[in-house]
């Protein structure tokens, strides 16, 4: 579990693939306090950390993770979110986040607003049908309220904070991003569902 507080903007090292899958390579001072097998969001993806070392670890990316997220998209040398996961005594101070990526949405717009940047995504209906005004929704893992959405797409305002400690500060047309709506719409979504069924 996360909170979409992304902790530091790391640096991918390597990336290795083969027919079997993704091997990546990520360097950040994180790392030195990860153990073997520990979650971490990259991108807002949950991975899991292997072999690591000083500043380094890795983590495994299966064919399922490469076809729902931006990762197989990633190269040497990209900056990525990095997250640890939450602490049972640590503060819920973004949202709930589990780090299981929805499916993946395109910057369309990206517009400075005073100090704010309004960034513009467009994402399948299947999506937006979880999003909603003053809304969460998390965006390559970084926790965001939902200014506006329409059939087709949704804007979020990026503050200095946002821009300066996570990659979306660089987010421009074209660019592929990971979206994970908020998870208590679909619960809410398959409950009323199955009663409306019954």
């Amino acid at each position: 579990m996360f909170t979409g507080l992304v902790e530091d903007l790391g640096h991918v090292a390597a990336v290795h693939a083969n027919a079997d899958g993704v091997r990546l390579t990520l360097e950040s001072p994180l790392a030195r306090e990860l153990g073997e097998g520990d979650s971490v969001a990259v991108n807002g993806v949950c991975l899991t950390a292997v072999g690591i070392c000083g500043d380094r670890f890795g983590a495994d990316v299966m064919h399922e993770t490469l076809r729902r997220s931006s990762l197989g998209e990633i190269r040497d040398g990209d900056r990525v979110n990095l997250e640890l996961a939450l602490r049972a005594d640590a503060r819920l101070g973004g949202h709930m986040v589990q780090g299981h990526v929805d499916g993946v949405g395109v910057v369309t717009d990206a517009r400075d607003d005073g100090f704010a940047r309004v960034v513009t995504l467009e994402a399948d209906p299947d999506l937006l049908r979880y999003v909603v005004g003053k809304g969460s929704i998390a965006v390559d893992g970084v926790s965001l309220t939902v200014v506006a959405v329409d059939d087709r797409s949704f804007s979020v305002s990026l503050i200095p904070e946002t821009l300066e400690k996570t990659n979306l500060g660089a987010a421009e047309p074209g660019r592929v991003v990971n979206l994970e709506v908020d998870i208590l719409a679909k619960y809410v979504e398959k409950l009323l569902g199955a009663r409306l069924q019954a």
